[in-house]
This record gives C-alpha cells, structure tokens and sequence, in this order.
C-alpha cells in the first residue's frame, strides 16, 4: 500500500528514521537491555504511533529520537540526517503537563519560554498563534493551576508549536486526563496536524488511540522492545470519535494490533 503523507498526498520522503538502534541501561550483572534491535521510517507530515505495554521501552526510544539520550548502537535520522543533540526544528510534550509547566509563570509565559531567543514581539506574536490554534486564546494571563488538566495540556501543545517544529514527539499525552478529555485532546492533535502539515509521532498503550489517530501504527513486543510489525492505516480523514471508530476497517486494525500485542506478552 502506498504511504502519503497524512494529508492524502504522496509520500515526499522520510521526516525520521530509526536504523538499528538499541539500548541498555547500566553494565555488566546491573544492565538492562530496555530496547532490542529497532528499525522504522515515519513518511514525511504523516502521524505515527508507536504502540505497546508499559515496560516495553517506548519513552526509552521517545527520548533518544528526541535526542535526550544516546543510543547504546544505532543512529536516529532527521531527513537523512543521523543527530547527535537535540535536532533543530522538532518539540516534544510529555505526559506530565503538571511537571512540564512552570506554575509561577502565566500562561502566555509559559509558551514564551523556549522562544527567549527571539525578541519580545516576535515572542507574543508567537505565542498568540499558538494558544490560538490549541483554542486557549483570552487565557494568556491565568497561572497552570488556574486551569484544568486538559486545558493545562493544551498550553504543553502550544508551547511545542511556538517553535514551529516539522516533527512533533508525543510521550503518552494525554494519558493523565479522563475519558472525554482525552478524545478532545485527540481530535484538537488531528485538527492541528492537517492545518499545519507537520509529521508527528505519538507514544501510547492505548491501541483505540493508536488506530484513530495514525497513518502507521508500530507496534513494540515485551522488552527487551522489538518492532513486532508496522501497520499502515488508510482510514479516511478527517477522523471522527464515532463514525471511525464504528468502521469495519478501524475495528479490523484494532483486532490486528491487540493480537500483535497479547501474542507478544502470552
């Protein structure tokens, strides 16, 4: 099956590539193999989601295609590029929009924070750009507490896009909110990938979350995490909470990756 790009376009080539990475924690009777053998390719402006149970390594690998950590062997490459540090042009959100955030600096501030570099106009301006596309225009000046968990989440999106990233890593990001939350969470990311085009790839253990959202789903086995396969989406879009996941086609996938999953941990 043909790859696009997320957008119903051709594939215009590889944002990231994951070629042969491993990991291992600690040396000799102490070491912990958290990674096995790792090989994947994210289609440029397409959304990816790596897929597998707690344990599995997948922060682990989040963190090295950040460039956070290095690899023990293996390289992670930015459009042909292996890096070393973290990569120009990409941003990350984690889980925790509780430690992420500074809660003695307002919401607009917040946002500013990675754009210190810029001057201040350039820093409002945006700033203002980006609450607007996470829908929190008109709360620039309320503290993180003053918010609620999702909304907090949502200002750990925006101060991501401020830095117009053309890759966008997402460890587990809503994972600490509820139910309803979550899949408003998850259609403001669908709505932000088409406006802005950028290629995203998304850590989860929620297989619903990892279909609905993706055009390539990449599931990890047990650790030590290994690529038990790659599965291509073609679930139209725009994505609906409903009617896709309703559809034939989005069940189909769902069953695949729970098998690939539970046969792994059985």
């Amino acid at each position: 099956m043909s790859v696009t790009d997320g957008m119903g376009n051709p594939n215009r080539g590889h944002a990231l590539a994951v070629d042969r990475v491993r990991h291992t924690y600690g040396q000799g009777q102490a070491a912990f193999e958290a990674l096995g053998e790792i090989s994947f390719e994210v289609p440029a402006g397409s959304v990816a989601c790596i897929v597998g149970e707690s344990g599995c390594g997948k922060s682990t690998l989040m963190r090295i295609m950040a460039g956070l950590i290095r690899p023990s062997d293996g390289t992670v490459s930015v459009r042909g590029t292996p890096i070393d540090g973290v990569p120009e042009n990409m941003a990350m959100v984690f889980q925790d929009y509780g430690r992420s955030l500074f809660p003695w600096l307002r919401i607009r501030q917040n946002v500013e924070f990675p754009l210190k570099h810029l001057d201040r106009a350039t820093r409002r301006e945006r700033a203002a750009e980006a609450l607007e596309s996470v829908g929190l225009t008109g709360h620039e000046g309320k503290y993180p507490w003053e918010l609620s968990g999702g909304m907090q989440q949502r200002v750990a999106i925006a101060r991501a896009l401020a830095v117009n990233p053309r890759i966008l890593l997402m460890d587990e990001p809503f994972a600490s909110v509820d139910a309803q939350t979550r899949a408003g969470l998850e259609d403001l990311l669908l709505e932000i990938h088409a406006d802005l085009g950028i290629t995203v790839v998304l850590v989860t253990h929620d297989i619903d979350e990892s279909v609905y959202l993706a055009d390539r789903v990449i599931a990890l086995g047990k650790s030590p995490g290994t690529v038990l396969e790659m599965i291509d989406i073609d679930l139209s879009r725009p994505r609906d909470q409903l009617a896709t996941k309703e559809h034939p086609d989005f069940l189909a996938h769902r069953h695949r990756v729970y098998q690939l999953l539970h046969s792994s941990n059985g």
